[in-house]
């Protein structure tokens, strides 16, 4: 019988997850598995390949803080919702009969959701035959988490098997912002780092050599990247790059005020998120994004050299800590969000520049999806 995988995912602001999320459903149905990928946030266009799709009644985070839920017109939730997204989950479950249940992040993240989440695998554990129960998760987690969570984080991971950890240790370890590590490793796997596509170059591709000697300016989903994107626009003069053509991908989540103020001069291009990504980042003099997972695992995939300037809050420390971690290597140059300004980014360019090239260290590895694959698959053996 082909097993059944049930997949839950939650993205609240940016669609980080959920890409994620999708790559590994895809890769999963793609080896030979059942998989239904449960979504609860904002409707995204996807490619899931072979694998089914359910969307429940949709939730986001109210702003930029990640601290409260909202419906996506900004209606906090009541209980009556609350106790109909987990009717629904539940009866989701119980139809599926899967072989293994997926949640993604949780519960060393997606807190806000447990209201859920330990219904489902609540339920999950007393199914007979019980499915495999797995956490996927990131290579970094909230750092900010405070003691009493970071407990109640090892509570609740006592209900599952195993975690997978699609990331790779030899660039950034999981202990490095989950501090109750000592307690979850035996169960702990380290897949490597998951690609949204296969990113080695093919030969006789058509646009090949696209952007060649480019800046190549990137904000992943684009809900918080407008002040970096305004930043490297004046930048740009100021900088020993000042004769190349910089391109600016806006994210589709960028709001449409922000998008408007954005002014093309000469040299600057500025258009809609590429498929092409990789491609453009193959042949760029400099990389300056974000530092979200994708984006990363595709810079360290692919760039010559790159400035990363995470999105970050006193409570979100995700992108701060995976470019710090880089920048220890010497990878990359970081220039943190609250000390983002034109004449900050023109050093971490000189410095990136004067710097050796990421292309100089051990390849990353990426074949987080693959491995995920084979593993799950040994399990159920």
């Amino acid at each position: 019988m082909t097993p059944r995988v049930f997949f839950y995912v939650q993205h609240l602001l940016g669609i980080g997850h959920l890409r994620r999320a999708a790559v590994l459903a895809r890769a999963l149905s793609a080896g030979g598995f059942d998989v239904l990928l449960v979504s609860g946030g904002a409707p995204v266009a996807l490619d899931i390949g072979g694998a089914r799709f359910h969307q429940l009644p949709p939730v986001r985070a109210r702003d930029e803080g990640l601290r409260e839920l909202s419906r996506l017109d900004g209606t906090p939730l009541d209980e009556a919702f609350r106790a109909a997204r987990v009717r629904e989950l539940l009866g989701l479950l119980a139809t599926e009969a899967p072989q293994v249940v997926i949640t993604e992040q949780f519960p060393f993240g997606r807190t806000q959701l447990r209201f859920e989440l330990v219904p489902l695998i609540e339920a999950a554990r007393a199914r007979q035959p019980r499915p495999l129960i797995v956490s996927s998760v990131r290579d970094v987690v909230r750092r900010s988490a405070s003691p009493q969570r970071i407990a109640e984080t090892i509570d609740t991971f006592a209900a599952f098997d195993a975690a997978m950890i699609h990331a790779d240790p030899g660039l950034v370890s999981f202990d490095r912002s989950f501090a109750g590590w000592g307690q979850v490793k035996s169960r702990a796997f380290y897949t490597g780092y998951v690609a949204e596509a296969d990113l080695a170059p093919r030969p006789g591709d058509a646009g090949l050599r696209t952007g060649t000697g480019e800046v190549v300016v990137s904000i992943g989903g684009g809900a918080t990247g407008a002040p970096l994107l305004k930043t490297a626009i004046t930048a740009r003069a100021k900088s020993p790059l000042a004769d190349q053509t910089w391109r600016l991908l806006v994210g589709a989540n960028l709001p449409a005020a922000e998008h408007g103020a954005l002014v093309a001069g000469d040299g600057i291009v500025i258009e809609p998120a590429r498929a092409d990504f990789a491609t453009l980042l193959r042949n760029a003099t400099l990389s300056i994004s974000q530092a979200g997972y994708n984006t990363v695992v595709e810079t360290l995939c692919c760039a010559d050299r790159a400035v990363l300037v995470p999105f970050g809050t006193a409570r979100e420390t995700e992108q701060s800590d995976r470019a710090q971690a880089l920048a220890e290597r010497g990878m990359v140059s970081v220039v943190p969000s609250e000390a983002l300004s034109p004449e900050s980014l023109v050093a971490a360019i000189e410095r990136t520049l004067a710097g050796p090239s990421i292309r100089s260290f051990p390849p990353c590895n990426a074949r987080g999806a693959a491995v995920t694959v084979g593993w799950l698959r040994q399990r159920l053996t």
